[in-house]
């Protein structure tokens, strides 16, 4: 008999996968084209097998009421080239951009969409959300790799949940290099990283022959 790791509490956390980054007819910071589609096609796919396996799904939106609100990052405020040429108009209230790209939302997801920065957790609620669904585990898809996804990948195993990257579902408008070098930070020294087939097992009974 061969025990099983079993997820405990696991909860799926989308970050900013949203036309603004993802649809290219209006995003104004983009992945790639190609590399937004197959993203998205993978992500739908396992959402959906996240949601079939009792897996709640939340999904977090960037979101400013006008460009000050981001460009008062000094840093943000002077990146204005190549995919952030476009920046002081991303995601704006009531722009198209901030809508999740529809595939990979259902109506009984939960939304946060008062993100500001790269963390999550800032000024959000998303916190609560963990904690009143009792997450111990959180499953992490999202948008920009090596951005705010890494910075939520530290801002969930600072508070001591336990992190699943799925690599299928992380994808980066700053290029192959710089998404495999966060992936391979993850790995290091936060969590694992890991395909939706090689998670799925841990879904299973505790124990099998």
């Amino acid at each position: 008999m061969t025990a099983i790791k079993r997820l405990e509490r696991p909860i799926l956390v989308a970050i900013d996968m949203h036309r603004g980054h993802l649809d290219p007819a209006v995003a104004t910071m983009p992945v790639a084209a190609d590399r937004a589609r197959a993203v998205v096609e993978r992500s739908a796919r396992i959402f959906d097998r996240a949601r079939a396996a009792g897996i709640p799904v939340v999904h977090v939106v960037t979101m400013y009421r006008r460009p000050s609100e981001a460009e008062s990052n000094p840093f943000w405020a002077s990146k204005r080239s190549g995919t952030r040429t476009r920046s002081a108009e991303h995601n704006m209230e009531g722009s198209p951009g901030t809508q999740i790209i529809p595939e990979l939302y259902r109506p009984d997801d939960v939304v946060v969409n008062t993100k500001k920065r790269y963390s999550a957790f800032l000024h959000t609620d998303l916190e609560f959300v963990l904690r009143d669904r009792g997450a111990r585990t959180v499953l992490l898809a999202g948008i920009n790799t090596n951005s705010c996804v890494l910075c939520n990948a530290f801002e969930i195993v600072n508070r001591d949940l336990e992190l699943v990257l799925l690599e299928e579902c992380v994808e980066t408008m700053d290029g192959p290099e710089a998404h495999a070098m966060a992936l391979k930070l993850v790995q290091v020294c936060l969590g694992r990283v890991l395909r939706w087939e090689e998670l799925e097992a841990e879904l299973a009974p505790i124990a099998h022959g």
